[in-house]
């Protein structure tokens, strides 16, 4: 890649729980031949994205202080420009956000820094959205309708929980908020690569006409403040019948408000560690494999919602735990 190119950067976005660490596990394992940088937000202070995303060649850069289009823009910026010190080892680079990002002020970067505008283009914005949750989403978060304006495709995935007048009545939604997405159905993220990455699709012009002080340096935009985050960590091997219990009993009385719940947790008598992740009162939870070698085994959490103060969350971790 001559130095003078410009390295195409796919935004990944969407709700929490809609799907994108899916879509970055299969952009990652693949086999394209292509390599990607990839830059991981998360949302609380227990940062576990990084392990859910498989082991490859690619680099991930997790960026665990907050919100990419706020605090961490600075790293944002100071991230890219490393990678351009590189730009001849790369074909791309993909930027997963946050589920609480709005991905306007991502988008932003590419243009208002000059040495990144410079050496980067933004190829386009993908929004990852849950056809069984987006219509709740899209009417109590600002964030959720935002990554539907800005998206260049949507990914409507987890389809196959949704009858067909239910996909018609979200495709309509989407469409109403931006008529000019390309809406594709998935089941698991199970959408051909080719239309997902390197489509040269991101438009300036129709973005500042949803937004015309997109370029503004100080460019506005809300954050929902009731949606907190907590974390938790056991090096105590924790016992399944007990976790099984409290969990499911937590989501059946809370899970509305618990947007999204993930976790890697070490089973006392169980030598591979389980992944769970959960959104709302939907949890799948399986093995994940082996613990790698010179991995501390331990248990961590991270619940985003409302209200959680009032769940108990610590008492009832804790209580899990083998004796």
């Amino acid at each position: 890649m001559a130095q003078t190119s410009q390295v195409p950067v796919t935004v990944l976005t969407g709700f929490l729980g809609a799907g994108k660490t899916t879509l970055l596990n299969r952009i990652l394992t693949e086999q394209h031949g292509r390599r990607y940088a990839v830059i991981v937000n998360e949302f609380g202070e227990e940062g576990i994205d990084n392990d859910l995303v498989v082991d490859a060649d690619e680099e991930v850069f997790e960026m665990n202080n907050g919100c990419i289009c706020c605090t961490v823009r600075g790293d944002l910026i100071r991230i890219l420009s490393g990678l351009m010190k590189r730009a001849d080892q790369l074909d791309a680079i993909i930027v997963e956000t946050t589920g609480l990002a709005d991905p306007a002020p991502v988008a932003q970067t590419f243009f208002v820094d000059q040495d990144v505008a410079d050496r980067t283009k933004l190829d386009a914005i993908v929004t990852v959205a849950d056809a069984v949750h987006l219509n709740s989403q899209l009417g109590e978060h600002h964030e959720a309708e935002e990554q539907v304006a800005f998206a260049d495709v949507v990914l409507l995935n987890k389809t196959d929980l949704v009858d067909k007048s239910g996909l018609e009545g979200v495709e309509k939604r989407i469409k109403k908020i931006n008529p000019y997405t390309k809406i594709i159905r998935t089941a698991h993220c199970d959408a051909p690569l080719e239309n997902i990455l390197g489509l040269n699709a991101f438009s300036l012009d129709r973005v500042l006409e949803v937004e015309p002080d997109f370029l503004e340096s100080e460019h506005d935009h809300e954050h929902d403040d009731d949606v907190t985050s907590v974390s938790f960590v056991s090096e105590t091997p924790l016992d399944l019948d007990k976790f099984e219990t409290w969990f499911g009993k937590l989501l059946q009385t809370h899970g509305q408000d618990i947007l999204r719940s993930k976790g890697i947790i070490e089973f006392l008598g169980i030598d591979e560690r389980y992944v769970f992740q959960g959104v709302h009162m939907l949890m799948d939870a399986s093995p994940m494999g082996a613990w790698p070698d010179g991995t501390t085994r331990n248990s961590r959490m991270v619940f985003i919602g409302r209200n959680l103060d009032s769940m108990n969350l610590k008492e009832g971790f804790e209580a899990c735990k083998a004796a």
